[in-house]
């Protein structure tokens, strides 16, 4: 089979980098990464050698370019269906890419106001307007999948899969900026937090440089 490379951003920041890292992981399939530092004179420059929209995550298996965090996530279902990263119900996977969906294009005051910081800890911070609503809208997504789909494993739809790669990046969001969760949501969090692909990125991060934005 063709080597597959990920292209990713900065472990500690790059929410969108961090979708399909997990996704990829979760197949089991050896793959190649490749770290872009953001904030670096020359991080455009690099990136462009690998991703023709000139931003990460690109992926490269054998001679096809990827990019976008969800078009790279739903190649890797497609390729990799035995890894199940969309629920096999009908039902459980229209509403599965509908959570996805709304993630990959809402909660923009969530986003420009906590961003992602895996090993930051600011309490307090990021409490601007709009950012409450986006926070209790994603509680209530949660607690709408765990009660409809969510039997048979700790995740939205029970089992692993790209609904909770994307939101992965919010989880450690709400570590970050110490967001009060009710049990539905301190239990996902929870579950999220104990991937191992997840914890492996978290310690990758402490080897990195400083972003000057984020500090």
């Amino acid at each position: 089979m063709s080597e597959l490379t990920l292209i990713v951003g900065s472990k500690n920041h790059s929410s969108w980098s961090l979708r399909p890292y997990l996704a990829l992981a979760h197949t089991g399939q050896p793959f190649r990464e490749v770290v872009v530092q953001l904030d670096e004179p020359d991080t455009s420059a690099k990136i462009a050698q690998h991703s023709p929209s000139g931003r990460v995550p690109a992926l490269r298996h054998g001679a096809l370019t990827l990019w976008d965090s969800l078009a790279i996530c739903e190649y890797l279902a497609e390729t990799f269906p035995l890894a199940q990263l969309w629920p096999w119900d009908k039902e459980a996977r229209a509403v599965a890419r509908s959570v996805t969906a709304e993630m990959h294009s809402s909660f923009s005051a969530l986003r420009q106001n906590m961003p992602m910081n895996i090993l930051a800890r600011k309490p307090g911070q990021g409490r601007a307007p709009g950012v409450a609503e986006d926070i209790a809208r994603i509680q209530a997504l949660w607690n709408d999948c765990r009660s409809r789909f969510g039997q048979g494993g700790p995740f939205l739809f029970g089992a692993f899969s790209i609904a909770d790669a994307f939101y992965a990046p919010v989880v450690t969001r709400f570590v970050t900026y110490d967001v009060e969760l009710d049990a539905v949501g301190q239990a996902y969090r929870d579950a999220v937090l104990a991937l191992p692909a997840l914890k492996a990125c978290t310690e990758a991060a402490r080897s990195e440089p400083p972003v000057k934005r984020y500090l």
